[in-house]
């Protein structure tokens, strides 16, 4: 069987922080096409927004390809939280609990693939999340309008 390849690219962002929050996320790959999710999530802090945007991301995916493509698939998740991508490298120790909950989850989704990887993008790499979590902010702030 073939080895599949996917990319996410994810953010999360937060209006004060903590503050209303939103991640963004971009899933593209081997059979799928590309897919795009804005969602909201409520007031928590900017991190906890990033961390819960790679979760989605990979969740998703799994739900998009099954179990079976998940688990002979390798998969690049670009974030351009330094935060995140030094803690999930274990470069960074994590020492806020609600952070550490939301890693040990992100750790278990990894097991589901055949590899996940994690690299850091700059901000302007990663616009067409950054596009998803502003579009997502901004709906929920017209609603309370």
């Amino acid at each position: 069987m073939d080895k599949l390849h996917f990319e996410i690219h994810t953010d999360g962002g937060s209006r004060g922080n903590p503050g209303p929050s939103a991640i963004g996320v971009i899933i593209k790959g081997a059979t799928i096409e590309k897919k795009e999710y804005g969602e909201y999530i409520g007031i928590t802090t900017n991190n906890v927004a990033e961390y819960t945007a790679a979760i989605f991301g990979l969740k998703k995916l799994k739900q998009l390809i099954g179990t079976e493509k998940a688990s002979r698939s390798t998969v690049m998740v670009h974030a351009d939280s330094e935060l995140l991508v030094k803690q999930v490298n274990g470069e960074y120790k994590i020492k806020e609990e609600t952070i550490r909950d939301l890693f040990l989850e992100l750790w278990n989704l990894r097991l589901d693939y055949q590899k996940v990887d994690f690299t850091h993008v700059i901000r302007e790499e990663n616009t067409e999340a950054d596009k998803m979590v502003n579009h997502a902010l901004d709906s929920e702030e017209h609603k309370l309008l």
